[in-house]
């Protein structure tokens, strides 16, 4: 796996009941998509069995930490200062 590997997280979002962060990893042409709290995979493009396993034992390792970046996500006012 490139040490270069890119990471964005979303805000925090609801799915019926319950609060939900969408963490997006890239490294060239390959994304996989995770979902906190459960920590599922949502979609994977080009990234090999291990190297899933590996960003999923690092999603799972930061729970704590993504969803304190998800909550300092504002969009409107990321939208406002575009």
């Amino acid at each position: 796996m490139n040490s270069e590997i890119r990471m964005s997280v979303s805000t925090i979002t609801r799915t019926k009941d319950d609060k939900a962060v969408y963490i997006l990893f890239e490294d060239g042409t390959k994304n996989a998509e995770f979902c906190l709290p459960e920590g599922k995979l949502v979609n994977n493009k080009g990234f090999s069995d291990e190297e899933i396993v590996q960003l999923n034992d690092y999603v799972d390792n930061e729970r704590d930490s993504i969803f304190d970046l998800a909550k300092q996500i504002n969009p409107m006012r990321n939208f406002l200062e575009n």
